[in-house]
């Protein structure tokens, strides 16, 4: 019989246990040192990559817009003014799914196929950590839809942001134009930088044309934020520079003067200081209302401006392109005296027609019966197209588009306003280049009454005309008169050349007095009535819109009112010391002295009342195309807690009902 086994061994047991002890500690030993080795590698080697990776989660840059400058007219009164709208912002890295946050905000915030493309081509090119603007101008109803779900968005807030407001409305909005959202082209050659935060950039007139001065400069703060991109606290920032508000040299009351003199009318007038070149009114008509566009223009609101035969778009006083009919008439009187072909006693006879040496074809005079026997004075007064044929048949053409352009005809005037149209004073040089063929000799007797292929805006007519006035004092005409801020900028309110005459100052004078006598007894005499205690120079004129035949004769009752002739006019007062030349373009308006009385009650408040006691606007509520216009910030503060506190509660209740 087997002797039995032990059932149990002490020593081997404490053996194995032992062993295993061992085994543990050496296995928690590894573990630990693999940890502090890793802990080591990555506090020590990688601390400035998980450090600069944590501070980006936690703490931020944030651009501060700049404040963009205001404008007022030469009196102080506001043209543009800065308005605070309610602004939906997204935080981009505080979000894992941009494109589900938007499709989810579109009913939202009643978000357009444009607002997300727009929001797209500007996240492409901005840093991620940017806040971007996805809607403008918020109203209470998507204000308040936004607050009851505004946990299941993180990363979107609506903030208070500063948009513009032109309280005039159409008055200034072909100068003062308008700003927009930032568009794609836009986004591409301007500066990221400088334009961080903002959404909104000059697009057309003055905002455009000085958007470097009004624009300012961003500024940064850094900003602690919690997980879903709410700001904890303020670390420090680098303020914004504010952009420089600009004093025009428009006059509110002249402005408003002219608007009323265009109502109900298609047309243009311009008024300068002939001293200065100061722009003194601009107005195109019909006009338009700015403010649609500052956030976003509807499609039925700009195809029902962009499909309106009267074209309010249209920039008439800087784009338009007229014949200058005989408003051109003392300048070209002028031109034969600087050539010496002509003098104030040279007379010629006018039968009421005139025809090139062995040519058949008669260009006509306006009057059927003639003038008798014409001198420069008469010619001018009377505006008879026969002495400027045969002044324009002895000048040729090349001596009139030297002496002409020198009043700034055919040439950009220099304009502080973009998408100037230059106009054209044709010559055999540019007709050879355009359209391939000689020029012909009866083409220089309708360039000289200001028809044929010779056109031009109201703003040469303007500046032509303030030229005469100031006896060939050359000036720029601009809209700036000065400009106050961080950023120096000089302008030149002085003449800046002189045309080169041959004649005396008489000779001014001269015409001068011949101007006069239009409005005296010419055919600028509806404007003598009334008029006390200075005098006018001026003078009419018509543009043939539709040509007539050899032969026939203008039949105003057959054509379309569309092709009535245009009614020009060009005038300077006081005649004897200058402050105001004006051009007036009235579509349509049949004859030049339809035009001329529109420009008097602009001479009468210029020089009776502008100084004395300048119209001003009425304390009325301001109402435009803002959900917020007319309110005060402190109000638009108060509505939209208001809001938030209705609709929170209004929530909370629903929360009840449903628990």
């Amino acid at each position: 019989m087997k002797s039995p086994l032990p059932l149990k061994n002490p020593h081997q047991d404490q053996q194995i246990f032992r062993h295993r002890v061992w085994f543990a500690v050496a296995f928690v030993v590894f573990c630990i040192a693999g940890l502090l080795a890793r802990y080591t590698y990555l506090q020590i080697f990688q601390y400035g990559q998980y450090n600069s990776a944590a501070d980006k989660n936690r703490i931020r840059l944030q651009a501060i817009p700049p404040a963009r400058g205001y404008v007022y007219d030469r009196n102080g009164i506001l043209l543009a003014d800065n308005y605070p709208v309610f602004t939906a912002i997204i935080n981009r890295a505080d979000i894992e799914d941009v494109e589900d946050t938007l499709k989810r905000l579109v009913p939202v915030l009643d978000l357009t196929q444009d607002d997300l493309n727009k929001f797209r081509h500007r996240a492409k090119s901005s840093r991620k950590t940017e806040p971007l603007a996805i809607k403008l101008n918020l109203n209470e109803q998507q204000i308040a839809r936004f607050s009851e779900l505004k946990y299941t968005f993180p990363g979107v807030n609506i903030e208070t942001k500063m948009t513009r407001f032109y309280p005039h409305a159409e008055l200034f909005a072909h100068v003062i134009g308008y700003v927009g959202r930032i568009n794609e082209k836009e986004l591409g050659e301007l500066d990221k930088n400088a334009y961080a935060g903002t959404d909104l950039i000059g697009k057309i007139g003055v905002e455009k044309f000085y958007e470097d001065l009004l624009h300012g400069k961003p500024g940064y703060q850094y900003v602690e934020a919690n997980a879903h991109g709410q700001v904890l606290r303020h670390l420090g920032q680098t303020p914004a520079i504010r952009g420089n508000d600009l004093y025009l040299s428009l006059d509110y009351g002249l402005q408003s003067i002219a608007h009323a003199q265009l109502s109900g009318r298609r047309g243009a007038i311009v008024a300068i200081d002939p001293q200065t070149g100061e722009i003194l009114a601009f107005v195109s008509n019909p006009s338009f209302n700015p403010n649609l566009f500052v956030t976003g223009i509807s499609h039925t609101d700009y195809n029902g401006l962009r499909d309106n035969p009267d074209q309010p778009l249209y920039n008439r006083a800087l784009q338009g392109v007229y014949p200058p009919g005989s408003t051109i008439k003392p300048m070209e009187g002028l031109g034969g005296i600087h050539y010496n072909l002509v003098n104030w006693g040279t007379q010629i006879y006018d039968p009421g027609y005139f025809h090139l040496p062995g040519d058949s074809h008669r260009f006509r005079d306006w009057k059927k019966s003639g003038h008798g026997t014409v001198d420069l004075n008469k010619a001018i007064t009377w505006s008879c197209d026969t002495f400027f044929y045969v002044l324009a048949y002895r000048m040729g053409i090349d001596n009139m588009h030297d002496w002409m352009t020198q009043f700034g005809f055919g040439e950009k005037t220099g304009i502080d306003l973009p998408n100037e149209s230059s106009g054209l004073y044709p010559s055999p040089k540019w007709k050879m280049q355009k359209r391939n063929s000689k020029w012909l000799p009866g083409e220089t007797i309708s360039v000289s009454i200001g028809q044929g292929a010779f056109t031009a805006t109201p703003i040469q007519l303007a500046l032509a005309t303030a030229i005469t006035a100031n006896h060939g004092h050359h000036v720029t005409p601009h809209v700036l008169r000065e400009s106050k801020g961080p950023k120096p900028y000089h302008v030149l309110n002085a003449p800046d050349g002189k045309v080169e005459f041959n004649g005396t100052e008489q000779d001014w004078n001269n015409m001068r007095d011949a101007m006069v006598n239009v409005i005296r007894s010419g055919t600028g005499g509806s404007l003598k009535v009334g008029l006390k205690g200075y005098e006018i120079a001026g003078k009419t004129g018509t543009a043939q819109v539709k040509s007539i035949a050899q032969g026939k004769r203008y039949n105003e009752a057959a054509l379309d009112k569309r092709h009535y002739d245009h009614g020009l006019f060009v005038g300077f007062a006081p005649a004897d010391k200058p402050k105001i030349a004006v051009a007036v373009i009235l579509e349509n308006g049949k004859h030049g002295s339809a035009a001329a009385v529109l420009a008097r009650p602009m001479f009468d408040y210029m020089v009776h009342q502008m100084e004395k006691n300048p119209i001003k606007p009425a304390p009325t509520s301001i109402t435009g195309g803002l959900m917020t216009a007319g309110m005060k910030p402190q109000e638009i503060s108060e509505q939209v807690s208001q809001t938030t506190r209705t609709t929170g509660n209004r929530r909370a209740a629903t929360t009840t009902d449903e628990e």
